[in-house]
């Protein structure tokens, strides 16, 4: 029995061996090899076609067959979801035939590859960077195309995702800021909430930050050495006189309030100790003073 089992089994490796791929795969014949490429592009068997595609692409570089075979060999790849591969041979094909009716589909194929195989807003975002750069060349080079709306839908996305990223990271400063050491982590939710603001100021994210810029700058002011505390305790303040100007039915009002409150209050001690060590300064300096008199 194992053995008739192994004997049908070998008889089947070669019967598959023997197929019509099998026997294009090893011709030389390149019109052969091309129309075989075409015919298993058409039935939508792409890894066969790009199998007969790799053969006939290097014979007929240059000839006019070659025009339609880059495209479906740069589509087989996107059809498969090798999408950065894809996104490389639709670019080559735009820079080699910017002048095809097929050069504005490339570009755009060439900026959706990309898309599709961005990352999640928690990866690394440099691959979305360049579907970013790469749909901002389609919309600037065909602003009439019918693909024009998906591209910019695909732009928003994209920003969108940027947006998250951005939230998360300066919400993890945030998280850390409870830490050992703070003062690091109060500096950088400062310069990460303000600069969040800067960059997405439509943003839904915002009203929420600036709250809690007030708390991690007055938390950032009450660690801060002497000398540089006043000047931190008061842009605590401007930074809730800013939250209340832009934000002035906030679900955060309260939360600002007490933080302002406590920065006053922290201001006003330290200007009271200010005062205190200028006039012991003061008083220290003059004893100095008359006692060098009387040496004299």
């Amino acid at each position: 029995m194992r053995y008739r089992l192994a004997s049908i089994i070998a008889a089947v490796l070669i019967l598959s061996g023997c197929g019509p791929f099998a026997k294009l795969e090893k011709s030389t014949n390149w019109e052969e090899l091309y129309t075989g490429a075409n015919n298993y592009y058409q039935e939508g068997e792409y890894n066969k076609a790009i199998i007969l595609y790799d053969k006939v692409l290097p014979v007929i570089k240059g000839s006019e067959k070659a025009e339609m075979a880059d495209y479906n060999y740069a589509d087989c790849h996107f059809k498969t979801k090798r999408y950065i591969e894809a996104a490389g041979y639709f670019n080559n094909f735009y820079r080699t035939y910017n002048r095809s009716p097929l050069a504005e589909e490339a570009l755009f194929m060439h900026a959706y590859s990309l898309f599709l195989d961005s990352p999640d807003y928690n990866l690394d975002q440099q691959s979305s960077q360049e579907a970013v750069a790469a749909i901002q060349q389609f919309v600037t080079r065909y602003p009439g195309s019918g693909n024009y709306e998906r591209a910019m839908d695909m732009l928003t996305t994209l920003e969108e995702r940027f947006e998250e990223k951005a939230y998360q990271e300066a919400s993890m400063y945030y998280r850390l800021k409870d830490g050992l050491f703070p003062g690091d982590f109060y500096r950088a939710c400062i310069v990460n909430f303000q600069n969040f603001a800067k960059d997405y100021p439509e943003s839904e994210y915002n009203e929420e930050l600036a709250a809690k810029l007030v708390e991690v700058s007055t938390g950032y002011a009450e660690n801060s050495v002497f000398s540089k505390k006043e000047e931190r305790l008061n842009d605590a303040i401007v930074f809730a006189s800013n939250f209340y100007r832009r934000y002035p039915d906030s679900k955060f009002t309260s939360d600002v309030k007490s933080y302002e409150e406590l920065a006053r209050s922290e201001l006003a001690e330290h200007q009271e100790l200010k005062a205190e060590v200028a006039r012991n300064k003061a008083e220290k300096e003059a004893e100095a003073l008359a006692k060098s008199k009387d040496n004299n």
